[in-house]
């Protein structure tokens, strides 16, 4: 007998007993009900005792009502925090976090104002120091969907190097900031894994691979430039990987996704009672976060003017102070900065500090928009096109008619729109291997009878585009200038000048 027969079984004897009126005769109430422990003793020996299993866990596990009034907590939850459960058992975690004695932060006030799944960062300061740990709030709901209870698991951060890509992703729910970016992100070394890398051969990408070469191995601050989409986290990546501090901390800051009201402390962290709202216990920001290793500051140019001031003393002293505090903190950090602004615009401007800007670029790295490198388009392509019909299984190529319409496109969102255009083709290729020419010419707004760019494109621009692609492609395959005129029909001299108008990266022309 399985435990639904049981419990069915049990049921079924309770209604037979209601109306036979048994309740009325002793003797035959008794014999009733030692069937019926008889019966839920076949549940219990074959059923499961989640109380057991739950106290069983070596995560910390923590219930509430609806309200947020702690029900029960587990074994576990003592031993991994030090609380003892009188300290919490039907109190509320609101007035438990507002005292500032036990905990901070937490999933269960969250689980209740949005009715679902949380991950938050919670700081227990009744261990000694003060820990931070990760928790998991899930809402319980009733039969008529309305919530019911809250369960809170959660375990300590005991390695943060062990698990810097989790606290990363909790960092940022931790602070509110938008879920739809990654505003900040903590690496222990490269993501081999992502689909993004330096590709291409063209002179202009190799002029970018040598600055990076030349400029990893030191500890120089790098600003990377270039427009949205070009791959500048990618050359910021490469910078890492190849540096000494490769087995360090990663930190990478999106300057543009967190409000300017919170940067100044995610950057710098705060003391005690810094500012309204701010943990009790204080935090540490994302420059200590990252001391030993590298920081990367994507979107400078988005930065207030008035932090611009403080990166500005930090990058110069190597210290920093907390806010609200008044302790300097010694720094060991490999700057990285990045931007699509025209910082030189924005200092003539008067929204970018001009002694930042030189502080920052002492080793620029310019990355070429894809539209002036499309000599490395069918290597990107090719890229991309394995990528992609590995991570989604799909059989896919392209045509060499679609790399010719592909060609005709100026590209405006750089790699990352190519990126997006393999892998949207790849899907609907559905196992067809191939998609229509007119699917891909509507993807990109190309009209079937248009051979030339779009039409904001001027004919003198397309021309400049094709003769400098002729004349890197004829050097990559010739072994000197005179070699690569003859190829061309032109003269030594005019391959010289071609090269300097163009910016092409050639020895001994600059």
């Amino acid at each position: 007998m399985n435990q639904v027969l049981a419990i069915q079984k049990v049921k079924e004897k309770i209604k037979h007993a209601v109306n036979d009126n048994l309740y009325r005769d002793a003797d035959r109430m008794r014999a009733f009900l030692s069937e019926i422990d008889q019966d839920l003793q076949v549940f219990l020996d074959k059923g499961i005792d989640f109380k057991i299993v739950v106290d069983s866990l070596d995560d910390s596990i923590f219930i509430t009502d609806k309200e947020g009034v702690c029900l029960y907590v587990n074994p576990a939850h003592q031993r991994n925090t030090e609380i003892l459960p009188d300290e919490v058992l039907g109190r509320k975690v609101s007035d438990i976090v507002a005292d500032g004695n036990l905990f901070t932060g937490g999933a269960t006030m969250d689980v209740i104002k949005t009715k679902r799944k949380i991950f938050r960062l919670s700081t227990v300061h009744k261990t000694n120091p003060p820990s931070v740990g990760y928790a998991v709030g899930v809402p319980i709901f009733d039969r008529y969907g309305n919530l019911h209870q809250v369960v809170v698991s959660s375990r300590p951060i005991l390695s943060l190097q062990a698990l810097q890509e989790d606290f990363g992703k909790f960092l940022q729910e931790a602070n509110a900031l938008n879920p739809s970016k990654e505003n900040v992100r903590i690496l222990s070394n490269a993501d081999s894994e992502t689909s993004s890398r330096l590709v291409g051969s063209s002179y202009s990408l190799q002029k970018v691979w040598n600055t990076i070469k030349m400029a990893a191995p030191t500890d120089a601050t790098v600003l990377v430039t270039g427009e949205s989409g070009v791959g500048k986290e990618v050359v910021s990546d490469e910078i890492y990987r190849l540096s000494r501090r490769n087995d360090k901390t990663f930190i990478k800051v999106n300057c543009a996704s967190i409000p300017a009201n919170l940067l100044e402390s995610e950057l710098f962290g705060y003391e005690k009672g810094a500012f309204s709202g701010a943990s009790a216990g204080g935090k540490q920001g994302l420059f200590e976060l990252a001391n030993g290793g590298t920081l990367l500051l994507d979107e400078i140019g988005d930065m207030p003017m008035d932090l611009q001031v403080k990166l500005l003393r930090a990058i110069q002293t190597k210290e920093i102070t907390r806010v609200g505090g008044t302790r300097t903190i010694k720094l060991d950090i490999r700057f990285i900065a990045a931007t699509n602004s025209d910082l030189k615009k924005k200092i003539a401007e008067g929204t970018f500090r001009q002694d930042l800007f030189y502080r920052l670029n002492v080793i620029p790295i310019n990355i070429p928009p894809l539209r002036e490198r499309l000599n490395d388009l069918d290597e990107l392509c090719r890229h991309f096109v394995d990528y992609y019909t590995k991570k989604h299984n799909r059989a896919f190529k392209l045509t060499d008619e679609q790399l010719a319409i592909m060609k005709q496109y100026r590209w405006p969102g750089n790699i990352r729109e190519l990126e997006n255009v393999i892998e949207y083709l790849t899907i609907c290729a559905s196992g067809t291997k191939e998609v229509a020419d007119e699917m891909l010419r509507s993807l990109l707004d190309i009209s079937q009878g248009d051979d030339q760019l779009q039409e904001s494109d001027s004919l003198s621009h397309s021309l400049e585009n094709y003769e400098k692609s002729l004349i890197e492609s004829a050097l990559r395959n010739s072994k000197s200038l005179r070699d690569a005129g003859a190829k061309l029909g032109v003269n030594a001299s005019t391959i010289s000048r071609k090269i300097k108008q163009y910016g092409i990266d050639y020895p001994g022309t600059k």
